[in-house]
């Protein structure tokens, strides 16, 4: 069958939702059709417009049967942003199928019989960390979120899902970005709302030059921005303009969250994390215990957990290791926080040092954490709790967990990523014994 803009259109059956929220149906040689925007049940004109892996990716021309769960979408940028997919179907609908997402996860994994909590969900207007693609031309700023599976960038006017003090800035740094020297076509800028104000990281082409440098700072003054950073090339970040401090208020410690410091996306999304993080720990769980976190960040689970223990932290950013450690100065936690600048993925802990240990959380990056996993699997240690943004990978991971005679405890589904195919979890594991105490013959 022909595939490309002006291949011909065929009638097609949508069987269900991927991974990336796509309708799928198929083509008549039996390979995959992904058809974004489009609904289980409905009844579709399709034209198949490109391949992707073993797959087709096509466009749903017209929709000849909607489902009933279909909704307006109440973004006029949708269909266009790439940022939220879904908002053509209906709340419920999408609570349910990540709620099943986590379980056919988990099921993948070793645990068919998977029990999963209700989903808990963020409301609109509540993100409060966005990296908006930034593109100069013509003498113009675009600024906003990337089409789907192309380059080009849409202009963002408003977003329901964003923080309203991320968007009301929207437009003084579209007027801003043009003047900027250190800007020759395409950038980048990461908004984080702390509680101290909004808080800019801009990755530009070049060095700033002395007039941007003012110009950061006239802005950051007449917007009342504590600070504006921006990313040299090599990863390093300087900052532009400081006008006051910083702070992120993390279970009652205030930490200097460094320039696109890496947050929960939302505040609703971070409490539902720690309530399952905490009502993940052993009941029998000693304030002379040891609880070691991974991937850490700087702090957002660790201030939660050194109420109840000691807790050794290990993190790869080295910003993020700084922030952590000042906040837990600020509020004299130094003898049950030990943070720990260590590059997981590179140097993942090793089996023997997790003796001794009560409990293990991580919080990996989307990738997961399989190296450092297996290493888990292979200690003492007999509970382990894992934040996932990532089924896939929590299924991987999930599953060495299970090989190495873990169940599966609990498992809450929480979505602060509103109309998108993404799903933050928490979920618990439990061995009875260690290996080695399992593996001895009975006497």
């Amino acid at each position: 069958m022909t595939i490309g803009p002006d291949a011909p259109t065929f009638t097609a059956r949508i069987q269900g939702i991927g991974a990336d929220g796509d309708g799928l149906s198929r083509m008549a040689d039996g390979r995959p059709l992904f058809l974004p925007f489009t609904l289980p049940g409905e009844s579709v004109e399709a034209r198949p417009v490109l391949r992707r892996g073993q797959g087709v990716v096509g466009i749903a021309e017209t929709i000849l049967e909607p489902s009933p769960e279909r909704a307006d979408p109440p973004c006029p940028h949708f269909g266009t942003c790439g940022g939220c997919t879904l908002q053509h179907w209906q709340d419920e609908a999408i609570a349910q199928w990540k709620t099943g997402a986590l379980a056919y996860a988990l099921k993948q994994a070793g645990y068919p019989d998977a029990v999963v909590d209700p989903i808990r969900t963020t409301a609109p207007g509540n993100r409060r960390r966005v990296d908006l693609a930034i593109r100069k031309q013509a003498g113009i700023a675009i600024i906003g979120f990337h089409q789907v599976r192309t380059d080009n960038i849409v202009q963002i006017e408003t977003c329901i899902v964003a923080d309203p003090a991320i968007v009301a800035i929207l437009p003084a740094l579209r007027h801003l970005v043009p003047r900027l020297q250190a800007i020759h076509r395409d950038a980048s800028c990461i908004i984080n709302a702390l509680d101290s104000g909004l808080d800019l990281l801009l990755r530009v082409d070049a060095d700033l030059t002395a007039n941007d440098r003012r110009l950061l700072a006239a802005f950051a003054a007449e917007h009342d921005i504590p600070r504006i950073a921006w990313a040299l090339k090599d990863g390093t970040i300087e900052i532009a303009a400081q006008l006051s401090p910083v702070r992120m208020m993390l279970t009652g410690a205030p930490v200097p969250v460094a320039p696109g410091g890496f947050l929960q996306a939302t505040p609703d999304g971070e409490a539902a994390v720690i309530a399952a993080v905490l009502a993940g720990l052993p009941e029998k769980l000693k304030a002379k215990d040891r609880i070691i976190e991974l991937h850490a960040g700087c702090g957002t689970l660790t201030f939660a957990l050194a109420q109840r223990a000691r807790v050794i932290a290990y993190e790869g950013d080295g910003y993020a290791v700084t922030a952590l450690q000042k906040g837990s100065a600020e509020v004299g936690l130094h003898g049950p926080i030990m943070a720990h600048k260590r590059d997981l993925m590179r140097q993942p802990l090793l089996t023997n040092e997790f003796k001794d240990t009560a409990v293990v959380v991580l919080d990996p990056p989307f990738g997961g954490a399989l190296p450092q996993i297996e290493a888990i699997g292979a200690s003492t240690v007999t509970r382990v709790i894992y934040v996932s943004c990532n089924p896939q990978a929590l299924t991987r991971d999930a599953a060495v967990l299970q090989r190495a005679g873990f169940a599966l405890a609990s498992a809450v589904p929480i979505d602060q990523f509103l109309w998108t195919s993404r799903l933050e979890s928490v979920t618990v594991y439990t061995r009875a014994a260690p290996p080695r105490a399992r593996a001895r013959p009975p006497r």
